[in-house]
């Protein structure tokens, strides 16, 4: 898959050259498209230009697909390095900071001169911005609010970012037939929404030849170390580090190296109350091993259930355990649909029907069709007469489709006064209403609030989507009362959404707390634009697990007709 990821990467930085050129922006959608396209595709890019069937794929014309195939044949490409010699590689990294957009990355380059970010705070602190057309005091706090959270994501990576690559090294681990166990394990086994690193544990009987396979993994970048028990590399910009352990100890590994530190910390304060010493080898009684071949078997010995990993984040998961109240966490099977989904209706990439048969792959029982409102003109949003077409396409869907049912919905923006972006004659036509902030993410704690509440508060709203805003690594949440939006969604019935794009993960697994709490429903959907996109759901489930939800903490585990139920308001 490595076409894949270098494809992607080279199409994202050509839309944000041709951006910051200001060259015409249906062209950078173009590739911002395909650059979305073939990194969610599931199947390796290399087969297609092998094959010569790139102009199969939805989205790549034979432009594009030229461009795909000069990416193979030389590792880059000319279009892409003559664009890099035009504009300094500082403004490629200023388009990385919120709310800071094109035009006016290029009015600091052009009346500044300024080239990199060092340059840019510089001026931001001393006041000098400010002298632009268009910028003051509020704009320059802005950017240095954004510089500070690039500096806090330093480092750290979307989970959706790195999972694939945890999942790609694990299969070729187990592919080499050298391995008993292995285990993904640290933040990514508790689905942490971003990580560091890739951490990963074997059993072995060849641990040399393990190894040695193991640093020839073909996105390799470096080799840090290599050992019989250790070693670390580089791929694909992330360090991986693979230990090799016996299996009487591999359950107490599996325990330590998963984490966290806190909860391992609370855990072995037990053992010491219990006149136990525990660590990577094992449980020990003095200097005899009691547990440790499995995590089971060291929960046991302690008299705990076993703790998903989800949930080990020492936030009474230990006491509740030794109680034996764990509760039943929701499953990935738990799920009987999607209501949140985009199709070429707007800014989707697939037609409907390409949809509901992936859905129906996937077991689902329904699926809602939610296209964006009018006013969020960007992504092309539904007209009276779009949503029209669209409601007779579904009627027709629903006709030929009997496993599956298709709801006809919309996403509908929350304008600036919390009024919907939706004429009331159409609300009334939809299944499923999808209510969401999109722009004016600046304003205040209070005017914000009150902004969402009046949009949920209206009778035809279901749910509110992705309800803090944030972009994991590249936007901060928006100012938000979520206890008290979280409060009237309560008293109206409507479900706040646990947004599964792994860019998001919004509501985040603190705020799955609350809402559990609180007795707010939550729906896990996962905003997809594709197809392929349908499978970001194990990233919501992930979340709300570490969120301690149950099934019926979730509306999209209800069966066809409970949900209907619910989003037709009936009490």
């Amino acid at each position: 898959m490595v076409l894949n990821k270098k494809v992607a990467q080279i199409f994202y930085e050509i839309a944000q050259l041709l951006d910051l050129i200001g060259d015409n922006p249906f062209r950078l959608r173009a590739y911002e498209r395909a650059a979305m396209r073939v990194e969610s595709m599931p199947e390796d890019l290399e087969e297609y230009v092998l094959q010569d069937k790139l102009e199969e794929l939805p989205g790549i014309g034979k432009d594009l697909a030229e461009k795909i195939k000069e990416i193979y044949r030389t590792g880059t490409l000319k279009q892409y390095e003559e664009l890099k010699q035009k504009v300094p590689s500082g403004l490629l990294e200023m388009m990385s900071i919120p709310g800071l957009g094109p035009k006016k990355i290029k009015l600091i380059y052009d009346k500044l001169g300024i080239t990199t970010m060092e340059e840019l705070e510089k001026y931001a602190r001393e006041g000098r911005l400010r002298s632009l057309s268009g910028f003051g005091p509020k704009t320059e706090e802005n950017i240095l609010k954004g510089i500070e959270f690039l500096k806090r994501s330093k480092g750290r990576l979307p989970l959706g970012q790195v999972l694939p690559l945890a999942i790609d090294l694990r299969r070729y681990i187990e592919e080499s037939g050298l391995v008993k166990r292995v285990d993904v394990v640290g933040s990514i086994r508790r689905f942490k929404e971003t990580v560091h690193d890739v951490d990963i544990l074997v059993v072995t009987d060849s641990p040399r030849e393990i190894m040695d396979r193991f640093v020839r993994y073909p996105e390799v970048e470096e080799i840090i170390a290599q050992g019989e028990k250790k070693s670390s590399i580089i791929a694909s910009g992330v360090q991986v580090d693979l230990r090799v352990f016996d299996e009487e100890c591999y359950g107490a590994a599996l325990l330590y190296f998963t984490g966290s530190k806190e909860h391992n910390i609370r855990v072995r304060q037990v053992c010491i109350e219990r006149g136990l010493k525990l660590n990577e080898y094992g449980l020990f009684r003095g200097e005899k091993r009691v547990a440790g071949a499995s995590e089971q078997e060291v929960y046991s010995y302690l008299g705990m259930q076993w703790i998903p990993p989800e949930m080990r984040e020492d936030q009474g998961e230990v006491e509740i355990a030794l109680q034996g109240q764990l509760p039943v966490l929701i499953d990935l099977e738990d799920i009987k649909g999607d209501l949140h989904i985009h199709t070429v209706y707007s800014d989707g990439t697939d037609e409907i029907e390409t949809i509901v048969k992936k859905a129906i792959s996937l077991g689902y029982k329904y699926v809602a069709i939610t296209d964006h409102s009018p006013s969020l003109a960007v992504a092309k949003g539904m007209t009276v007469e779009k949503v029209r077409r669209q409601a007779e396409e579904i009627a027709r869907i629903n006709r030929r489709y009997s496993k599956i049912r298709v709801l006809l919905g919309m996403e509908v923006d929350i304008l600036a006064d919390g009024t919907l972006d939706c004429p009331e004659d159409v609300l009334n036509c939809l299944d499923v209403v999808i209510a969401a902030v999109h722009s004016r993410f600046k304003m205040g704690r209070e005017e914000m609030t009150n902004r969402i509440i009046k949009a949920i508060s209206h009778p035809k709203v279901n749910i509110l989507a992705h309800p803090t805003g944030r972009l994991l690594g590249e936007r901060d949440s928006y100012e938000v009362d979520i206890e008290r939006v979280m409060r009237v969604a309560k008293e109206k019935g409507v479900a706040m959404e646990l947004n599964a794009s792994p860019r998001r993960l919004d509501i985040n697994s603190e705020m799955c707390r609350m809402a559990k709490e609180m007795g707010v429903m939550v729906a896990i959907n996962t905003d997809a634009h594709s197809h392929q996109q349908l499978d970001y759901m194990r990233f919501g489930v992930g979340t709300a697990r570490r969120g301690w939800l149950e099934k019926k903490d979730v509306l999209n585990t209800l069966e066809s007709d409970r949900l209907m139920g619910f989003l037709r308001k009936e009490r």
